[in-house]
């Protein structure tokens, strides 16, 4: 169904993007730049996938959500940087209404997802380190599963609800979007009825896919805190922060960049502002992930170089 036949409601049949900058010298140069860093990104996030796989220590529950996370993150940053680097490319960008609200609806979605996993790292961190005699039990690949699943039907339903609710949204011109990719902000700029609902529904959001996901990782990490300070080990304490670092590094980036670019809802005149923190969200976070995450992992390098040298793990 075209959008102008839902009750001649909406009379935008496609949405222009603006982009990132109307200098077409300087396109070229982000075209580059950007390819480049999907590239990395996605190669990145494979070797790390590829590592867990081939690597007999990186088979547990801590690295199972990490792979889930590296898709996450191949699929985050390829539902915005591919069609923005097309329109690079093209000088101008066209986005059909109904593709603009498949990319508003996948990367609500996969940014949803990627909240909850992080909370449920987190708890992962909390059992293995506060009540490790219990921890393979209370982590069993059964409740390893039920989480990832749990993290993925709230995302569903929170992607589900703000998709809907611009869709139904009057859309009687202009069309042209201030952004790199179709979101929510930027698309409520546009709409010519009543945004109240839609306002509500990103405080709504925000709560539960940004605050109590940090609550809840805020409890596990002050339980895990006190009990690494009781370890009486110079080594245990340094071994067990190490594994805990990591993921506050990509929990503190993710989310203080989310928590940026979607607490200015109504903004105009930040609209330029925002694109670069969207910037940070969508490219720059996935792309620091895999080097967050092996950096300082002995495992980790040691299976990467495995991987990339065509070695196997040795008997």
């Amino acid at each position: 169904m075209e959008p102008g036949t839902w009750g001649n409601r909406t009379t935008v049949t496609e949405f222009i993007l603006l982009g990132l900058t109307g200098n077409v010298r300087l396109q070229l140069v982000l075209f580059v730049v950007f390819f480049f860093a999907y590239i990395v990104t996605v190669g990145g996030n494979f070797s790390i996938l590829a590592a867990i796989f081939v690597e007999p220590k990186l088979q547990t529950p801590m690295y199972y959500f990490l792979g889930n996370l590296s898709l996450l993150d191949m699929g985050y940053i390829s539902v915005t940087v591919p069609p923005m680097l097309a329109c690079l490319l093209a000088h101008k960008c066209r986005v059909p209404y109904t593709a603009c609200m498949a990319q508003l609806f996948i990367f609500h979605l996969l940014a949803g997802v990627d909240c909850h996993l992080l909370t449920a790292m987190a708890y992962d961190r909390y059992l293995a380190i506060c009540q490790p005699l219990t921890y393979s039990i209370r982590m069993s690949r059964e409740v390893q599963g039920t989480l990832v699943g749990i993290c993925c039907t709230i995302s569903f339903i929170n992607a589900l609800t703000h998709t809907v609710a611009v869709a139904v949204l009057d859309f009687c011109g202009p069309n042209v979007v201030n952004h790199f990719c179709c979101d929510v902000p930027p698309l409520l700029q546009l709409s010519c009825s009543s945004i109240y609902l839609n306002g509500q529904l990103l405080f709504v959001g925000a709560t539960f896919m940004g605050i109590v996901p940090m609550i809840l990782i805020s409890v596990s990490y002050s339980h895990v805190v006190a009990a690494v300070l009781r370890i009486r080990s110079a080594e245990g304490r340094k071994k067990a922060f190490s594994t805990c670092g990591s993921h506050l590094t990509v929990v503190c980036i993710f989310y203080g960049m989310g928590f940026f670019s979607y607490m200015r809802l109504g903004s105009v005149s930040a609209s330029d502002k925002d694109k670069g923190i969207g910037i940070l969200n969508t490219v720059i976070s996935p792309l620091l992930n895999p080097v967050i995450y092996s950096l300082r992992n002995p495992d980790v390098q040691g299976a990467l170089k495995r991987v990339l040298t065509g070695k196997r793990h040795p008997a």
